[in-house]
């Protein structure tokens, strides 16, 4: 059995787009081969070893972040350890991580396959990534094969433009299982819908950073019907600050902090109208999105050139997708899910559709290609 070592920036129980993508495939790959993964401690608590899914994890220690690099003084050595015991035919490592990268260009590979999955590239740091570009440029050039989780993406990345040749789209997957609804969510979704007095819930779910502009979202909440709600899920650096934007309109705006997946699948089918007021390409593709549209919520997004969330929310059959940075429009767009229960009801059937006939591990059919050719 061929032996694979997946390197991510954090990994589970650590959630992040990235990271949950990353587990996705860990976990579809568990009967084909022989895996470790390899990543940051999020947990600042040294260095450890645990399991998930059945699969090794090496969660290495990290006591610094700096402009959200994670600084580690011990991972190239435990990396080229990790190397050297397990042996892998292949190393899966998720991008952007800058100092992952300049350690894989440290560590001889000689007849290991390189796959680089290119979730985004580094954004509003310019000083650092001209140092750094040199060094992406090489291990791109390195690279057997590079992932790209949209055709937007490709077509966009200024990084990727001298290796198309080995550039394969990989759309980032659902893991239907925790999103199928569930016999006792039934009582759930009612107890939430209970809870916001029956009025039309648009929610957003993400981490709780600039670019996922809910600030924007804030702004359209004065041009809103009366007989919506705005739900904002998760946590992060942003949350006080929203919180203060927020509060001028009262329980207009809720906020229901971190949720686990029980939780989270329970509110997106009590959901009405999925927000999703992303701002920039540090949105690369969306897997919020994805699993919104999963359970029947139809979604307002902007308009973000060169980023996949355009391709996940179909404008005009998934949802609606309006100019950036607009929030009357956006506003306007809710009001009209949330006014038209046909319109909305088409949408939702739509949205499922779509992501069940594309967004599914059934796309990892490729993965298998190019582990095998890569």
């Amino acid at each position: 059995m061929k032996k694979i070592l997946h390197i991510s920036k954090y990994y589970f129980p650590y959630h992040g787009g990235l990271e949950d993508i990353a587990r996705s495939i860990v976990i579809e790959m568990r009967e084909k081969y022989e895996q470790r993964v390899v990543c940051f401690n999020h947990t600042h608590t040294g260095t450890i070893r645990s399991t998930e899914d059945g699969v090794e994890v090496v969660r290495i220690n990290a006591p610094l972040t700096i402009s959200s690099q994670p600084i580690s003084f011990s991972y190239l050595q435990v990396l080229r350890q990790e190397i050297r015991s397990f042996r892998p035919d292949i190393i899966h490592v998720h991008f952007p991580n800058p100092l992952v990268g300049l350690f894989l260009l440290l560590i001889p590979l000689d007849g290991i396959r390189l796959i680089i999955h290119w979730h985004s590239d580094i954004l509003g740091k310019q000083v650092l990534y001209r140092l750094y570009r040199p060094l992406e440029q090489r291990i791109l050039q390195r690279a057997d094969a590079i992932l790209v989780t949209s055709p937007q993406y490709k077509e966009y990345s200024a990084p990727l433009r001298k290796f198309s040749e080995k550039i394969h789209i990989l759309p980032n997957i659902v893991h239907e299982p925790k999103l199928l609804f569930q016999p006792e969510d039934k009582q759930a979704v009612k107890r939430i819908k209970d809870h916001f007095s029956e009025k039309k819930i648009v929610f957003f779910l993400g981490r709780h950073v600039p670019y996922k502009g809910v600030d924007i979202l804030l702004q359209s909440v004065p041009y809103l019907s009366d007989t919506c709600v705005v739900v904002i899920g998760g946590t992060g650096e942003q949350t006080a600050y929203w919180q203060q934007l927020a509060a001028p309109y009262g329980d207009k705006v809720q906020f229901v902090g971190e949720l686990h997946d029980d939780e989270k699948r329970r509110f997106l089918y009590a959901s009405d109208v999925f927000a999703f007021p992303s701002i920039d390409r540090r949105e690369a593709f969306g897997v919020a999105l994805t699993e919104a549209l999963y359970c029947g919520a139809p979604a307002v997004s902007f308009r973000i050139e060169g980023s996949g969330s355009m391709w996940v929310n179909q404008n005009g059959k998934t949802g609606i997708v309006v100019e950036n940075i607009d929030p009357h429009a956006f506003a306007e767009a809710i009001n009209t899910l949330i006014q038209d229960d046909v319109l909305r009801a088409r949408y939702s059937k739509a949205a499922h559709q779509w992501i069940k006939k594309n967004f599914l591990k059934d796309q990892l059919y490729l993965l298998l290609t190019v582990y095998g050719n890569a």
